[in-house]
């Protein structure tokens, strides 16, 4: 049977081509659907069940709908019946280029597919009957032009040969010419009677070249006729002409020229399309039936038709009229008219910022329907970068990854495709595009700021906003969300916070900054956990880590130096009188009755003179700056009373000379008040006993010799018997001319100790980190104060009208190293300016202790 013979050639599978990559099928036309062309994820070395998980897929475009890929198995199959005639009519070979995509990675595959020609079309003759008329006078040998078949096969299966039913009359003359056509005609062989054969019916039949062969017959009606006996003669039988697509209507395209030696009437030639011509060439062409000159009334469309087969006779207007026949084959010539087309046939987006260089965005198809230099297409990408185009098959681009992606600086790239042909001019075309980058976690969060210096003030609720923390990532969605965290540092003891290296303070009183405050791991919002206490801690330092939700999560840090401020929360506290002991000697029964109810004692003589001091009231403060700034105040009596009190000392004198009329005993009410807001105060009750010279001269006597190792610090309110006025004033005056030439010496060497310092070469910065501690106040109520770092030196004797203030330089912390690890933070000078620096504050401190026995002694102020 013929689909026997057919499916013996099914299936034919062509090897790779090595340049391109493509593979090759064949089919015969006709096949059934469902027919197997080939098992394409076998031919593409895909394992088993690879094709369906990496998506082998055919991109079907127009014709290529009839076939379709198995998504299971891989092969290619037929969805509809193939008709060759249909898809390329006489064109061989007939293929159809199919592409094929295969993701993960994304692939394509080039598939040609050849349909191969059955014999499925018998010749077809255009009439089934056909009617010829010939003079009687034609002689024997004379041809005449017959129509022949056509068949819509190609190759063999389109060679036709014919026959001829058998005629003493007629014989077949076939001849084929070198360009493809092919002259049928009738040759007369022997001289008509058309007495005696008036019509000739002759069958011809045409076979084509199948195996096996198909045949299509038509019937020749020849009438003989009489009178003219020649036919018009053109000068070329076949006219060649070329015109350009698109040409203007009505542009003349050849002038045809046919002849008859006939006189008369049997020689006027009109000119004509032959009958066989076909619809198509009159609606797009006319002829001059008098001039011979064909002219274009349609328009030539090189991409539908590239040439034409115009046939014309010439006929003469005899009786009956003879004609001649020639062939116009129009050449259409291609002209630059259609511009590039850019199809997109795969687009993978978004593309992640951190994809490796050549990865392949999308697939891209270009072509353009002109044929020569016209139909050459060159295509780029603008911009230029960060993609370009990779040429991949005839008519196929990849657009790749050239360059590294960074979401943050361009997160969508708008793309430009554009093609431009050969022509002249050029046309061109453009396709946009839009890529879209997805962002990984490629940037860590960032404060604003290094370090974040907050000022709190003590005593605040719990709860308390301290300050506002934001750290910047400018990553997207996860790996930009941020979260706060404390992470480092704490407080040792009641001093300042250390930094978050001081590993070796993780003792006993070292308390991590996670117990005063806390961040709020969203807003960065600080808050304190309980209230501040200046008094307990004056410098909190610590870190906050901000890390971000990304895969992994990356991370910054910041520095946060907390400062605590001072608030007016402790009143002033009185201090036990200076050299008090059980030793004291003995002292009047009101006096120790006095003592015991808490009342302050003291006594002076009779006669003693204005200005004298009596007794010196100390009281300290916990608070620092203008909140321990103690001021004292006389409140009873009110009235002129023998006594007064030192505003800022302290110091309970007499405001004039005594006498008896004073009374034995004066009871006084101080009042001990900060320069706070609000002020807080306390009171102090001073109870003052009038003796005679000796007896007071015998309770100093007593009370110094008890207390004579802390002479320097005991209260002015043993007050001895006057001396003798000459020899203290003698005495005093030795001591003094040795305390000013001591001062006047250690203050030179202070200079040469400087200057030499300076001079000399520094191991480190001069900074020491220590506790902030309280700064006593001077005699004339000014206050200096070390924002970070402090230490002050108090004599405990309260007598001191101004008082002795160390401060440490506030330089920055030291860089990192070998002393800081062990927890020495302290300045570093040469050793020898070391050493006697050390010498000299030891010696200026015993030297105001001796100034301070002086003064107790003459009762003026030794500095």
């Amino acid at each position: 049977m013929l689909w026997g013979s057919v499916l013996r050639v099914l299936v034919l599978q062509a090897a790779w081509a090595l340049a391109g990559g493509q593979v090759r099928y064949s089919v015969p036309e006709e096949a059934e659907a469902g027919t197997v062309v080939g098992r394409l994820a076998q031919d593409l070395g895909l394992e088993a069940g690879e094709a369906e998980a990496r998506r082998l897929r055919l991109v079907a475009q127009g014709r290529r709908a009839s076939v379709e890929l198995s998504g299971a198995s891989g092969a290619l199959l037929l969805s509809s019946r193939l008709d060759r005639e249909q898809l390329c009519a006489k064109s061989a070979p007939c293929a159809l280029r199919l592409e094929v995509l295969l993701e993960r990675p994304l692939r394509v595959f080039h598939v040609e597919l050849e349909v191969t020609d059955i014999n499925d079309n018998a010749p077809v003759f255009r009439v089934a009957e056909e009617a010829l008329n010939i003079a009687e006078s034609s002689v024997p040998g004379s041809r005449f032009p017959l129509e022949g078949a056509s068949d819509a096969d190609i190759g063999a299966n389109a060679q036709l040969s014919y026959t001829l039913s058998p005629s003493e009359y007629f014989s077949l003359d076939y001849q084929g010419n070198n360009d493809g056509s092919a002259s049928l005609g009738l040759i007369l062989t022997k001289a008509l009677d058309r007495e005696t054969i008036p019509v000739h019916r002759l069958v011809l039949t045409a076979s084509d070249g199948g195996r096996p062969s198909l045949t299509g017959t038509m019937e020749l009606v020849i009438s003989v006729l009489d009178a003219n006996d020649n036919a018009p003669q053109f000068n070329q039988s076949v006219y060649k002409v070329k015109a350009l697509e698109g040409s203007e209507l009505g542009t003349l395209l050849v002038t045809l020229s046919a002849t008859d030696p006939d006189e008369g009437m049997n020689s006027d030639i009109i000119y004509l399309f032959n009958r066989r011509v076909s619809t198509q060439v009159k609606e797009m062409f006319t002829i001059d039936e008098n001039k011979g000159e064909i002219r274009l009334q349609g328009k030539l469309d090189y991409e539908e038709v590239d040439s034409y087969e115009i046939p014309v006779e010439a006929r003469d207007k005899g009786s009956p009229p003879l004609s001649g026949h020639c062939k116009v084959l129009l050449e259409v010539v291609d002209v630059n008219d259609n511009a590039p087309e850019v199809w997109v046939t795969s687009l993978s987006v978004p593309v992640s910022e951190d994809a490796s260089v050549g990865t392949v965005v999308a697939v891209l198809s270009v072509s353009d329907r002109d044929s020569g230099a016209n139909g050459r297409v060159r295509c780029w990408v603008w911009p230029a970068s960060p993609f370009g185009l990779e040429a991949t098959f005839a008519g196929s681009y990849s657009l790749v990854l050239r360059e590294a992606l960074d979401r943050e600086r361009v997160s969508e790239y708008e793309l430009e495709v554009r093609a431009e042909d050969g022509g002249a001019p050029a046309l061109r075309a453009s396709r946009g595009l839009r890529v879209p980058v997805s962002d990984v976690n490629d940037n860590a969060p960032a404060f604003a700021q290094a370090v974040y210096t907050v000022l709190a003030r003590e005593n605040n609720a719990a709860g308390a906003e301290l300050a506002r923390l934001w750290a910047r990532d400018p990553d997207e969605a996860g790996n930009g969300r941020v979260s706060y965290s404390v992470w480092e540092g704490g407080a040792a003891g009641g001093g300042a916070a250390l930094p978050p290296s001081s590993s070796s303070w993780s003792g006993p009183g070292w308390r991590p900054a996670s117990s005063y405050v806390s961040v709020d791991a969203e807003s960065g919002l600080l808050w304190a956990l309980q209230p501040l206490d200046y008094e307990e801690l004056q410098v909190l330092q610590f870190e906050v880590r901000a890390v971000d939700a990304g895969e992994p999560p990356l991370c910054g840090n910041a520095t946060v130096q907390l400062f605590v401020l001072d608030e007016n929360d402790n009143a002033p506290a009185l201090l036990p009188p200076a050299g008090s002991a059980p030793e004291a000697g003995p002292v009047p029964a009101e006096a120790a009755a006095a003592a015991g109810s808490g009342t302050l004692w003291a006594w002076a003589a009779w006669g003693a003179p204005a200005g004298q001091v009596v007794a010196k009231i100390r009281a300290v403060d916990a608070d620092s700056g203008y909140n321990a700034w103690l001021r004292y105040e006389l409140w009873e009596p009110r009235a002129k009373g023998p006594f007064r009190v030192g505003l800022y000392s302290g110091e309970v004198s007499t405001a004039r000379a005594l006498d008896e009329a004073d009374g034995p005993r004066h009871t006084l009410l101080i009042v001990v008040r900060d320069h706070g807001q609000p002020a807080r105060s306390a009171t102090a009750t001073l109870s003052v006993s009038l003796l005679e010279a000796a007896e007071a001269a015998l309770a100093a006597a007593a009370a110094s010799s008890s207390s004579a190792a802390a002479a320097s610090s005991s209260s002015r309110a043993a007050v001895g018997a006057e001396l003798a006025p000459g020899a203290a004033s003698a005495a005093t005056n030795v001591w003094l001319v040795v305390a000013i030439c001591a001062v006047s010496s250690l203050f030179l060497l202070a200079l040469v100790l400087y200057a030499a310092s300076r001079w000399a070469p520094r191991a480190a910065v001069l900074s020491a980190p220590g506790p902030t501690t309280l700064v006593c106040a001077s005699e004339v109520g000014s206050w200096s104060y070390s924002q970070r770092h402090s230490r002050s030196l108090c004599v405990a004797d309260g007598a001191a009208k101004s008082d002795l203030m160390v401060f440490s330089p506030n330089f920055p912390p030291p860089p990192p190293g070998p002393a800081a690890e062990n927890g020495s933070a302290g300045p570093s000078l040469p050793p020898l300016a070391s050493s006697v620096v050390r010498v000299f504050e030891n010696l200026l401190f015993c030297f105001s202790l001796f100034g301070r026995t002086i003064y107790l002694i003459h009762g003026s102020s030794v500095y």
